[in-house]
């Protein structure tokens, strides 16, 4: 009987062996030499285009749907409702609870919830708090489930998550103070630019996503990445701001054509 060279108790390697393949460098700087002509559609100060609508899933309270290219979320509002806890509170809970579908990114996701999935639903639901008039209803809890069916970015997640849920929370009736709208920008090397996507923000120095509520002049959440300098965040600030007015009257809008429908 003839012998195997094959070693059952040890890990074998392949058979054949390919060396790595890197990013050229020009690829990696290309951003650095001229990045007023890099970006491929738009100016540095303008968003993805929104497709929002309202209504899609009719065993909710209340529902959206936001489309801004790559990034696509269906947002799903139910309550208020009474709480399970037998203390009494004076104020209501708003639950965000966040979730990727499993071919929503490059890399296959696992079906279990990680780090990144809490992280944007503490930061949505920072966003949402302050705008939702929770004292109206003690001892009741509101849920939001936010499903990505496609990612293109944390920061665009959290922006385009706080404004679907926002609406939807419209939608369901539910008392604010006023409608939550989201905006990211991306600190480039000689330049600001609104609303980046995943390739952009790895390019970029730092990262700014702020939601405020525009028809009160209220900032309800500010989130801070990389390294940037004060004069660069006040610029992020204030483009993240002006734009939120317009992306406000979409929202306004979607809620006007599904109570006119």
């Amino acid at each position: 009987m003839a012998t195997s060279n094959f070693d059952r108790r040890r890990i074998n390697g392949p058979e054949e062996s390919f060396a790595p393949i890197y990013e050229s460098d020009d690829e990696n700087t290309r951003l650095q030499k001229d990045p007023s002509k890099q970006r491929q559609g738009r100016s540095p100060r303008d968003i993805r285009r929104i497709f929002l609508k309202t209504g899609l899933i009719s065993q909710a309270n209340g529902s959206a749907y936001i489309e801004t290219e790559k990034t696509k979320i269906a947002c799903a509002v139910y309550g208020p409702r009474q709480s399970k806890t037998s203390t009494y509170n004076e104020k209501g809970k708003l639950n965000v609870e966040v979730k990727f579908a499993p071919f929503s990114c490059t890399k296959r996701r696992a079906p279990m919830r990680d780090a990144e999935d809490r992280s944007i639903s503490l930061l949505v639901q920072q966003s949402l708090v302050p705008a939702v008039r929770l004292e109206l209803l003690p001892k009741s809890t509101i849920d939001v489930y936010l499903f990505v069916i496609e990612n293109d970015g944390f920061e665009g997640c959290v922006a385009a998550g706080s404004i679907a849920a926002s609406t939807a929370l419209a939608h369901a009736h539910i008392d604010m103070l006023g409608l939550v709208a989201s905006c990211s920008a991306a600190s480039m090397p000689r330049e600001i630019w609104l609303d980046p996507t995943a390739e952009e923000a790895r390019d970029s120095q730092g990262c700014l996503t702020l939601s405020c509520v525009p028809a009160l002049g209220l900032v309800t959440n500010l989130w801070q990445t990389g390294q940037m300098s004060i004069d660069e965040v006040e610029k992020c600030i204030d483009a993240c701001q002006e734009m939120c007015k317009d992306i406000h009257a979409v929202a306004a809008q979607a809620l006007l054509e599904s109570h006119s429908s």
